[in-house]
Formats: C-alpha cells, sequence, structure tokens
C-alpha cells in the first residue's frame, strides 16, 4: 500500500531506454565507454553536457548528483566499475554495491540511467544481525533455509507490514481455486466500491472492466495494486481471510486503510480505535458512506499514520504465507532486489509512512531461503533498508 508518491523498490529511474535510434554502436566499443562514463558520474562533477537533451528534458542534473552523493554519502567512494552484462553494471564502492544500467547516444552523452536499490558489504551473517539491530523502531527479521532458521529477530513479534498482507490474499484465494470454487480464468466486472488509493493502475480504469482473477492477483503482487486486492477481499469475503488471521479483526481492505488514515476521519477513527469489534464494524460501515479520501488528505509524517490502520504479521509467519504461494508464476513478475544469483524468486513488499516490509522466497539447487524483513518506526529510511537487505541476500550461501 501506497500513496502519496511512496516508492516501490527502486532508487531511481532516470530518463529511459527507448529503441535503438540515437544509440551508439551495439557492441563492445559501447560498453566499454558506459563504464568510463558511470566512472566519471561518480569521481567528477556532474555536468549537464554528459546528457543527452532527451534527458534533461525529464530530469535536471542537479537531482542525479544528488543521487550520487546520496549513494556517495552511504556507501563512500568509488572503486570500481563492472560489466554485468550488456548496458548493466556493478558499481563497487567502500561499504557496498550498485547495479545499474546506463544507454548512450552516438555522441556518448547518458540517454538513460537506472540505479537499482544498493547492495551493503556485511561481511558475515553474524555482521548482518548487528546492521539489523541497530536500526531504530521496531525491527522484525527471519531467515530460513529449507525450513530451518538461520537468522532470527523478534521473528514471533506482530509488526505492521502494509502492502505484504497481500500474501494471505494470494492464499486464500489459491486455497478457493485448488477447491473447485474459483477458477484462475474467472472473469469479474471491475465495481467502484472495489477502488482504492495507488499504488496500482486499476482505480483508473473504467468501471465494468473485465478481469481475470489471474489478472487481479499478478497485479496486486507485481503492482502491489491496492484496488485488486480490495476486488479480491471482496471476492473471498472478509470473515475468510479473518479465520486465517484472527489477529486482524476486522480484516481492512485498503480502501478502508485510506479511508481511516484520512484526516477529515477522524471521528470514525477514534471509534474504530476504542471500539470492541462490532464498534470497529459499525465504523467501517460509516466511512463506507464517505466514499473514498483523497491523497492529500493522508498524513504524511510517519508519527501521524495511525497504527490501527494496517495489518499485523510476524516475520515467521510471513514466510509461512509466503510458503503457501511462492511457486505460483505471477510471484516471480517482480522480484523486488533479488534479480540475479537465484535460479527462482518470489517477492513481495509493503511500504507506508513508517512502515516498511520485504519478503523473498529465493531457490538456488535444491536449496530454498525465505527472508522476511519487517522495520516499524518513525526514522524508517527505505534507502537504508534496501541497503542492508541486499546485503543480506547477497551473503546467503
Amino acid at each position: 500500500m501506497k500513496a502519496k508518491g511512496f516508492f516501490l523498490g527502486l532508487l531511481a529511474l532516470l530518463g529511459g531506454f527507448g529503441g535503438a535510434e540515437g544509440l551508439g554502436d551495439p557492441m563492445g566499443g559501447r560498453l566499454e565507454r558506459g563504464a568510463e562514463v558511470l566512472l566519471r558520474l561518480f569521481t567528477e562533477e556532474v555536468r549537464e553536457e554528459a546528457f543527452a537533451p532527451g534527458f534533461l528534458a525529464q530530469v535536471p542534473a542537479a537531482q542525479v548528483a544528488a543521487i550520487v552523493a546520496q549513494l556517495k554519502a552511504n556507501l563512500g567512494e568509488l572503486k570500481g566499475v563492472q560489466l554485468l552484462d550488456p548496458e548493466r553494471y556493478l558499481l563497487e564502492l567502500e561499504r557496498g554495491y550498485v547495479p545499474a544500467r546506463i544507454s548512450l547516444d552516438r555522441e556518448g552523452r547518458i540517454a538513460g540511467l537506472f540505479f537499482e536499490p544498493p547492495i551493503a558489504k556485511l561481511g558475515s551473517l553474524e555482521g548482518a544481525m548487528e546492521a539489523f539491530r541497530a536500526l531504530p523502531g521496531r525491527v522484525g527479521l527471519w531467515v530460513e533455509r529449507d525450513g530451518r532458521p538461520v537468522l532470527a529477530l523478534e521473528e514471533d513479534t506482530p509488526l505492521a507490514v502494509a502492502s505484504a498482507f497481500k500474501l494471505l490474499v494470494l492464499a486464500a484465494l489459491r486455497e478457493e481455486v485448488e477447491a473447485g470454487r474459483r477458477a484462475w480464468d474467472e472473469v469479474v466486472r471491475l465495481e467502484e466500491v472495489w477502488k482504492s488509493l495507488p499504488s496500482g493502475l486499476l482505480q483508473s480504469w473504467p468501471e465494468g472492466s473485465p478481469l481475470t482473477l489471474h489478472t487481479l492477483a499478478a497485479f496486486m503482487i507485481s503492482l502491489s495494486d491496492n484496488t485488486a486486492a480490495d476486488a479480491l477481499i471482496a471476492l473471498l469475503g472478509r470473515e475468510r481471510l479473518e479465520a486465517l488471521s484472527p489477529r486482524n479483526r476486522p480484516f481492512l481492505t485498503t480502501r478502508e486503510a485510506f479511508g481511516l488514515a484520512a484526516r477529515g476521519n477522524r471521528d470514525l477513527l477514534a471509534a474504530f480505535r476504542h471500539g470492541d469489534l462490532e464498534a470497529k464494524r459499525q465504523a467501517l460501515e460509516a466511512l463506507r458512506a464517505r466514499g473514498l479520501p483523497s491523497v492529500t488528505d493522508l498524513p504524511l509524517d510517519p508519527g501521524d499514520w495511525p497504527p490501527e490502520t494496517d495489518w499485523r504479521f510476524t516475520p515467521r509467519e510471513l514466510c509461512r504465507w509466503m510458503g503457501k504461494v511462492a511457486d505460483l508464476p505471477l510471484m516471480g513478475i517482480n522480484p523486488g532486489v533479488a534479480a540475479f544469483r537465484w535460479d527462482r524468486v518470489a517477492y513481495k513488499g509493503g511500504f507506508r509512512p513508517g512502515v516498511l516490509s520485504l519478503v523473498h522466497s529465493l531457490s538456488r539447487g535444491e536449496s530454498r531461503y525465505c527472508v522476511a524483513f519487517v522495520w516499524n518506526g518513525e526514522e524508517v529510511d527505505e534507502l537504508k533498508a534496501f541497503t542492508l537487505y541486499g546485503g543480506l541476500l547477497d551473503l546467503l550461501p
């Protein structure tokens, strides 16, 4: 779940990659120049003449300079550039790595630039555990290999997980399909009452649009589409999900979570916060009559976001639900920060002010890992979280 600019997974996407027109020679020479340009970007002053006009029309050079400065502040000075595959490089800094993609025009200017989440150099699993323990706020971590624990930190503590709750929704849907009560190719019509706020696309689609359950599931996981999630919650029934996760009663839709968090609905939030289960359900019924809030009515400060407007799971539970859906092909559409080194990747993350969750199922050969990381608090830093988490994944043998 995200709104008002909360981003998923990637540090920065600058410019575009387009077709071959305007690009340099497709083989070795351009690859060498790409490494040279990245080297200059991290060791010299960032100048406008280094970028193609089309790039600068979208992103000013000052924004690139700010991102480079932030990476260097977190990870130190550049030590080298390694080619991973055509147009993809690995930047090695003193304290970590940054995968990057770059494309150049015929004059050798930057036409497209893409930084993936950084990877910290953690040295050992013990060093990783120390780094996660040092984070402010509440931190939960669970790493298992073939069902056996590898790392554990507050692994049985319920924490707010934002959109990672969608793993439970998908698991419930799969159970319905395998029981013969639903089918992946079943078509439903998009209803206005299902529409939520971003992330996602379906909130902008016309009412009545035909969608298969598989499409809803794929959007819910790969794009973290909130409208898709709410559609599936409505189709499955709130009671079905509450039976699977009694802690999360009432089981909120994302639309309800946004509504309770909105500044204009503080009276209903108070009724929800202080009431028993029946009073909470009545507050949600009253909320439904008020319609979908605007993103401008949502709090931006993590301390202002009501803790009641979230779903709570333990890191170990997140891996349990991931285990029920990890083999579905749709789980690999968006691999998160684990795009290479693994034979199979399944991923779901969650983000809102003050909450971050990352869950991966990773397979290599005969071994399967699950990694669940949850961070709650007013100082949640997405860049720091991805850097540490990427470093942890890099350590897994």
